[in-house]
């Protein structure tokens, strides 16, 4: 299969003012993926199905990633005058970096045997900016794990053809998988509270002797 960056520049070529950037995996693997702008996602999905030489047809897995706003360290040298000396000093700033969501797909070959391609969108943000283009209309197997990170994650997949829950129930109002989530004592909407979820929604009702405990009191005979 051709390299990353053959891959990059001949997709850039096929759909004009498309934006791809090669992403490393600092992780052992090594494994590199393709950040695609989210304008012309679409139009570089088709290129990699269709593409004689890539036939990306089957995306095996898609997946959310969260990354909440964070702060980066960064050392830079600079000039400084010590003692009347003028030497390279390291300086340390801190720059905030604001929180996004990630769409990710693993692409294979049916037709060529090859892969994986990973290829990954942004969000703008983690709130009213958390939306993406739908691939399901370029990869139909997509369409279930898109809902999963649009429940799990809250990402707003536009033009999926079924966005819906898939997970949690319809009243839930949050989304499990991000970083920040704090699961609540009780869920209001739970059909049937149990096991830790059960004992710790028993503080917000009075004890009902019946169900606690009353119903292992034996009878009285004689």
């Amino acid at each position: 299969m051709e390299s990353f960056d053959e891959i990059k520049a001949r997709a850039e070529a096929a759909v004009p003012g498309a934006k791809i950037d090669i992403v490393p995996n600092p992780g052992p693997a090594n494994q590199l993926s393709l950040l695609i702008d989210n304008e012309h996602a679409t139009d570089v999905a088709r290129f990699l199905r269709d593409d004689s030489a890539l036939r990306l047809d089957f995306c095996s897995n898609a997946t959310g990633v969260d990354w909440p706003e964070r702060t980066v360290k960064k050392t830079v040298k600079v000039k400084k005058v010590i003692e009347g000396v003028e030497k390279d000093v390291d300086e340390t700033t801190e720059e905030k970096a604001p929180g996004y969501l990630e769409a990710v797909y693993h692409l294979y070959s049916m037709t060529h045997k090859h892969g994986p391609v990973i290829i990954r969108m942004r969000t703008a943000d983690r709130a009213e900016g958390a939306r993406l283009p739908s691939l399901t209309p370029v990869w139909r197997s997509a369409e279930f794990q898109e809902r999963e990170i649009f429940d799990l994650y809250g990402v707003h997949f536009d033009g999926h053809p079924d966005l819906r829950r898939i997970l949690m129930w319809d009243e839930f109002l949050d989304h499990p998988m991000r970083k920040d989530y704090r699961e609540p004592d009780d869920y209001e909407y739970e059909p049937t509270p149990h096991d830790d979820v059960l004992e710790r929604a028993k503080g917000y009702y009075a004890a009902r002797p019946q169900l606690d405990g009353a119903e292992n009191i034996a009878p009285q005979t004689g």
